[in-house]
């Protein structure tokens, strides 16, 4: 029998998704052999390969497309409506089929340019958005506690499929258990029934490893997580306990780089660690597991659910405005909306295609829980009557190549959306001393988080930077970041003569890589009460020398991890900047 076009369509998407998704789990399986071999160099570049992979299996099947379709198949849309029906049969059965549709989806916009953004033609609500599959697949393990924190901790250790042993596992065992009988609840320490549960694979992530899971007794639970860490040479140690919930929605942070899982189920996987985390939206956990894509998918479709009860309209966001993006938000969604401006301030040398790059830059980087990830949508469609007027009539004043007006729809040609956060120069107008203190200290081990990264954020005025829920400190801004590795770091020379040092212009030669840490300080900081004290707190900020070693422990080759829960907490102690070296 000979199949119909769109039949075949459908097949030779799929068969693109296959080929995605078996190279995602090759690269994924291989994170725990990474992880005890310590290849921490591997590691980093396996997670920039899986990143990239989708766009470029997009590209090959895109490729494949337009060879054996001519354009009387691939650009009618009456094709695709029929190729969606056969491709939504082909993976009705399969456990991916969430991710599967996205890359239809993906597919269908490569062809269209984004336009025709219809259920009739692609998946914009998902072919099983009122149908209830459960796989039957078990995805975690069990122990009873009984009492014995201790025991419970060495089995969920012990069980866990490490290949490198822990250097002291009765020390960890002990400290855990420790932990956990002066911590927990009274009324999950003393049920009969209390257990352990933990996901059956182990999240990887830089150089940590992390049993997730929770504790469940008398009615009650508490998320559990176990980050595990790999001193080279040495062997494996338990680092901390994570039982507080705002400190397990951190270590899923949208400001870090994506986790190594094995995932069995995807939907099953995420609703699982909603329960641990009900705060958390289902696109950020999809992405903080990998799938960044269809985390784009579900974000789109919360937006489009909150838009449809106009609860608020878009407005400019708040704090200083950009010189090279256009910032608005929809404040009830805390999101922020970027739109690339189509002039620049002469201050700002650079091109469109160059500030696209820094974000893609910033995509594949290790953001190290100081970077806000971030979406790419094109051709963002909404009402005209979403918007305040005067946000709309500033976007189309700043960029009318990429915002136009058609009927009574708001057509956004290309724009980013972030998680919002309070600007820290807002954030600093608000605070009392001690929070002042402490933002500041967060701000410069920020940038140094940053800098052990090879990241040098460019601009680092703190308008750049927001303050999350958390009252940890983001890095938001990307027109100007570099690598470390490409400054030029040097101390300001000594003048020659006192006129020189009276002159309004620089006595000595700037280069456009060179920058001066001594001058870190009046650039940021109009105040000079928080001028003084960033002074104290970071003085090695404002010393080339200070710079120049971070460049060399890059160039030498040594990853330096930044683990996201607090100094305090780690059973060994740490750096006061929150490296692990």
């Amino acid at each position: 029998m000979k199949l119909s076009p769109a039949y075949r369509l459908a097949a030779t998407v799929l068969h693109g998704f296959d080929e995605y998704r078996s190279r995602f789990k090759q690269i994924t399986s291989d994170a725990s052999r990474r992880f005890c071999d310590a290849a921490w160099r591997e590691a980093q570049q396996a997670s920039a390969e899986r990143i990239n992979l989708y766009e470029e299996k997009v590209t090959d099947t895109l490729e494949r497309l337009k060879r054996t379709f001519g354009d009387d198949v691939l650009a009618h849309c009456e094709c695709w409506r029929e190729a969606k029906g056969h491709y939504a049969e082909l993976i009705s059965q399969r456990l991916d089929y969430e991710l599967a549709e996205t890359f239809f989806n993906s597919m269908f916009c490569s062809i269209f340019h984004h336009r025709h953004i219809r259920d009739d033609w692609m998946f914009v609500y998902s072919s099983r958005e009122d149908a209830a599959h459960h796989s039957g697949i078990e995805l975690c393990r069990r122990r009873p506690v009984a009492g014995d924190w201790e025991g419970a901790l060495a089995w969920a250790l012990g069980e866990a499929p490490f290949r490198t042993p822990f250097v002291d596992l009765a020390r960890d065992v002990a400290l855990g258990g420790g932990f956990l009988a002066g911590h927990l609840p009274a009324a999950i320490l003393e049920a009969g029934d209390t257990e352990i549960e933990l996901l059956k694979s182990v999240f990887y992530r830089n150089k940590g490893a992390y049993l997730v899971g929770r504790i469940r007794g008398g009615g009650e639970q508490v998320p559990l997580v176990l980050p595990v860490l790999h001193d080279a040479g040495e062997g494996l140690h338990l680092d901390t306990v994570l039982i507080e919930p705002d400190e397990v929605s951190i270590i899923f942070s949208f400001t870090r780089v994506y986790f190594q899982v094995e995932v069995p189920v995807p939907g099953e996987f995420v609703q699982y660690l909603q329960e641990l985390m009900p705060g958390k939206p289902a696109g950020e956990l999809y992405a903080a597991i990998g799938f960044f894509k269809h985390g784009k998918t579900e974000f789109f479709r919360a937006l489009n659910r909150h838009v449809a009860k106009r609860e608020d309209r878009f407005i400019i966001a708040p704090g200083v405005r950009g010189m090279v993006m256009a910032v608005f938000v929809l404040p009830s969604f805390r999101t922020v909306f970027k739109i690339i401006k189509d002039r620049f301030d002469p201050t700002k040398e650079m091109s469109r295609e160059n500030v696209r790059e820094k974000y893609r830059m910033v995509k594949r980087h290790d953001r190290v829980g100081r970077m806000a990830d971030t979406q790419e949508f094109s051709h963002f469609i909404t009402r005209r009557d979403h918007y305040d007027p005067e946000c709309l009539a500033h976007l189309l004043e700043v960029a009318p190549s990429s915002v136009q007006l058609k009927g009574d729809k708001v057509i956004i040609k290309h724009c980013y959306t972030e998680r919002m956060m309070t600007p820290l120069n807002l954030y600093l107008e608000q605070c009392d001393e001690a929070e002042t203190r402490a933002v500041l200290k967060d701000y410069g081990n920020a940038i140094k988080q940053m800098a052990a990264a090879n990241i040098f954020p460019g601009d680092m005025l703190l308008k750049n930077f927001g303050v999350t829920r958390h009252g940890r400190v983001v890095f938001y801004d990307y027109d100007e970041v570099c690598y470390l590795t490409e400054c030029n770091f040097r101390h300001i020379p000594e003048p020659l003569y006192p006129e020189q040092e009276l002159s309004d212009e620089p006595w000595y030669s700037v280069g456009p890589n060179d920058i001066f840490p001594e001058e870190f300080g009046p650039f940021l900081f109009a105040d000079i009460r928080l001028r003084k004290l960033f002074y104290q707190l970071h003085p090695e900020l404002l010393d080339a020398d200070y710079w120049k070693g971070l460049q060399q422990a890059v160039r030498d080759g040594r990853v330096i991890d930044v683990y996201p829960y607090r100094n305090k907490q780690r059973f060994a102690g740490g750096d006061d900047n929150g490296l692990v070296h």
